[in-house]
């Protein structure tokens, strides 16, 4: 499978480790505006993976001060991950079918609570299709809790204070789509506009046409 140097694995490496005891896939669909990914997941997933709510499990309840999509308290994410069969010997790989956003957020989620054998699938459930790879329906039962204990923090982060004058001695990357940065449009937030210093880098502008990662070059 891919090394412990890429946070990515190719639908062939994960096609060969399947079979692994120790594999938990975890299936991360969301899409903004939409709330049918259950429903979707149900009607097909690679085999054996098991759902996880990005608004109820990847996410606090939002509030003005903490944001539309705060991060869960520690206890609540170590109950979602055990109540998923986590253990901490998994190999974990997360997808999901919109450019491997959701997917990227449980991967850096799962780094930050000390796991390190965590993967995203590049290209997603897509890939994963048109790789004329088995899909599964219906939702797998998960045989018992895991055990994983988590290590909040594990990751280094700043603070909305740190965050206003970050630009002046760093790079601050903006990941919204390039319209949001330029306050053209905002979906999601009370104003428009982005943190004053910061550089607009979309994350769409990481993924070929197919939605996979580009190459590191490009």
């Amino acid at each position: 499978m891919a090394t412990e140097t890429t946070p990515l694995i190719s639908v062939s490496e994960l096609a060969e480790i399947l079979d692994d005891p120790r594999l938990v896939l975890l299936d991360v669909r969301w899409s903004l505006g939409q709330t049918d990914g259950r429903e979707r997941y149900l009607e097909g997933h690679i085999p054996e993976a098991r759902f996880i709510d990005r608004d109820r499990s990847l996410a606090a309840a939002p509030s003005p001060e903490r944001g539309s999509h705060p991060l869960p308290d520690p206890e609540d994410f170590q109950s979602t991950l055990r109540s998923l069969g986590v253990n901490a010997d998994s190999v974990i790989v997360a997808y999901d079918e919109a450019q491997s956003l959701s997917a990227a957020r449980l991967w850096w989620m799962l780094r930050n609570a000390g796991l390190r054998n965590v993967r995203v699938l590049d290209g997603g459930l897509r890939a994963w299709s048109t790789a004329d790879q088995e899909l599964s329906v219906g939702n797998p039962r998960v045989a018992m809790p895991g055990d994983v204990t988590i290590s909040w923090g594990s990751l280094p982060t700043i603070d909305i204070d740190e965050a206003a004058g970050f630009a002046e001695h760093g790079i601050l990357l903006d990941a919204r789509a390039g319209e949001r940065y330029r306050g053209e449009v905002e979906t999601m937030d009370p104003r428009a506009g982005h943190i004053p210093g910061a550089v607009s880098a979309p994350t769409s502008g990481n993924h070929d046409a197919r939605g996979a990662f580009l190459p590191a070059a490009d």
